[in-house]
């Protein structure tokens, strides 16, 4: 079995929000950023369009320039979403996705598996199984929102 490639896989993604956007009353916007040097462009970008959030995606790049992304956010006062919760710890206002950690555990045990000479191609896929919801309110608060306490009762941590 042969996986597609990883923009191809984020390119339906953005597809799929924007044919979805429309039925939730949503217009969305997108902007590619390959190096950190083209994230403050991206966001003066947004801040034209203009947007009321960001959800940034997965990614190498980005998770490494997660406290330049929330200092941009909060500079152009823009509530951002992430896929993983070092976003949020990064200043960013909520996130909801895949448990890193616990991939990094499982990838740990795949590794395992191989070195004691198992073949890679009778490993199965596997998908994430923990998925965690982090609010930080001390990002809300500057940026002037009330997060439903709702959200704040679903919410697997509260960065406070």
């Amino acid at each position: 079995m042969q996986l597609p490639p990883p923009f191809s896989i984020l390119a339906d993604a953005i597809e799929a929000a924007r044919q979805g956007a429309p039925a939730l009353g949503l217009e969305l916007h997108t902007a590619e950023v390959h190096t950190p040097d083209e994230l403050e462009n991206a966001f003066s970008n947004l801040r034209i369009a203009p947007v009321d959030a960001v959800l940034v995606g997965g990614g190498s790049m980005l998770f490494g320039s997660r406290r330049r992304i929330a200092q941009f956010a909060l500079v152009n006062r823009l509530p951002v979403m992430w896929v993983n919760r070092e976003g949020v710890e990064a200043g960013g206002l909520l996130s909801y996705g895949p448990n890193l950690r616990d991939l990094w555990r499982q990838s740990a045990i795949y590794v395992d598996k191989l070195l004691r000479g198992a073949v890679a191609a009778n490993l199965p896929i596997e998908q994430p199984t923990k998925f965690e919801l982090v609010v930080n309110l001390t990002t809300a608060k500057a940026l002037g929102l009330d997060v439903p306490s709702k959200l704040l009762a679903l919410a697997d941590e509260v960065i406070e």
